[in-house]
């Protein structure tokens, strides 16, 4: 599926082609709540970078990597420099994979049939998980990876 996306003030503007696109996944860690969590969570897709193509706006983006147990994580979590956007996260560590955040995605996306509530030992007690019947949830990463819970969900 192609995915459009841009920041809040439009200042970056991105596309990229996504096999998993169905936001079904939010992440309850302190990483992705304070830089992109709204309701105390973020969701990210998955997308495949050589696909992904800035648009407009290079001059704009940040990069912000999070220091996890004393050292820099790999992961890239891209930003709007002007507005605080939160767009895309890149780690080398899987170079052939993007997550564009679902918040800065400007194309329809399916709605998911279940979601996977992850991270929620990192959950702070203020939020309040809105899990419906089907949904998955578990205290770290779950064992299906998002290609894994495409597939199983027919979507």
């Amino acid at each position: 599926m192609h995915l459009d996306g841009s920041c809040h003030c439009g200042s970056v503007r991105f596309s990229v082609e996504s096999n998993e696109p169905v936001p079904f996944m939010r992440c309850y860690c302190s990483i992705c709540r304070k830089t992109a969590g709204t309701g105390g969570y973020a969701i990210n897709l998955g997308a495949d970078h050589r696909s992904f193509k800035l648009l407009k706006g290079m001059r704009y983006l940040k990069v912000y990597q999070a220091v996890i147990d004393g050292k820099q994580s790999t992961a890239e979590r891209h930003f709007c420099g002007r507005c605080g956007t939160a767009l895309w996260l890149y780690d080398k560590t899987w170079p052939d994979l993007i997550h564009p955040h679902a918040g800065a995605i400007d194309t329809p996306l399916p709605v998911p049939p279940a979601h996977v509530h992850m991270m929620l030992g990192s959950k702070p007690e203020w939020v309040e998980v809105d899990d419906q019947a089907g949904d998955e949830q578990v205290p770290t990463y779950p064992k299906a990876s998002l290609a894994d819970w495409h597939r199983a969900h027919g979507v």
